[in-house]
């Protein structure tokens, strides 16, 4: 199939700093993610696919790459390009998986403010929900079991 393949662990920086993706990642600059692909977007169609309200916030490090794609007010629909399920693990779920069990249980709000103020220490609570945890400076989110991990 020749050398068009994708592979590794691949650089995505954040386009729109206050996109649902960045604050899932703890308003990182960048994220690091694996791929494994060889497909990309037509840039012939970027144009027509954004002003369909779809938003490109993740691009690769020359900027021609598209590789997270949000739908503007919809109250969860993120693409990726890269396979956030080879990072992801029991105790440690992918940023984004988190975000859609977040969003499926009505608590994506109060995550993604927890995800946002990683430079503290604090217990954050889902308004008349369980506690969800502390956020800690690197950004993880620990919980005592009734809330979600990341």
């Amino acid at each position: 199939m020749g050398g068009t393949m994708r592979l590794g662990s691949r650089r995505t920086h954040f386009q729109v700093p206050d996109c649902k993706s960045a604050k899932l990642y703890g308003n990182a600059k960048f994220v690091e993610e694996r791929h494994r692909h060889r497909y990309e977007v037509n840039p012939d169609m970027i144009s027509e696919i954004e002003n369909a309200w779809l938003s490109f916030v993740g691009k690769d490090e020359t900027g021609r790459r598209m590789e997270i794609v949000e739908l503007q007010n919809h109250p969860y629909f993120v693409g990726v390009q890269f396979h956030p399920e080879f990072k992801s693990r029991p105790g440690k779920p992918s940023a984004l998986f988190l975000g859609l069990i977040a969003a499926a249980s009505g608590c994506l709000e109060a995550v993604l403010q927890a995800s946002s103020n990683v430079n503290k220490v604090s217990t954050n609570r889902v308004p008349n929900g369980p506690a969800i945890g502390k956020v800690y400076q690197n950004g993880n989110v620990y919980s005592n079991g009734n809330g979600l991990h990341h």
